[in-house]
């Protein structure tokens, strides 16, 4: 008889937790791929889609930008 009870209730359970953390996951994911609006890339496309530079510095600084140090 509290098997009855138990079981439907702890099957809720896990799949409460199966969806949260399939709704946690989805927004990482979604954070990860967002570059910062303050990253070195990002503002160099801006300024370039801005037109504030042209194709050359654009390519110049963004080659600098892939190198390590």
């Amino acid at each position: 008889m509290m098997l009855r009870l138990v079981l439907p209730l702890l099957l809720a359970v896990v799949l409460a937790g199966l969806v949260v953390g399939a709704v946690l996951l989805a927004r990482a994911a979604a954070a990860g791929r967002r570059p910062a609006p303050d990253d070195p890339r990002e503002i160099l496309k801006r300024r370039y889609a801005a037109g504030e530079i042209d194709e050359d510095e654009y390519l110049r600084r963004m080659s600098g930008l892939s190198q390590d140090w």
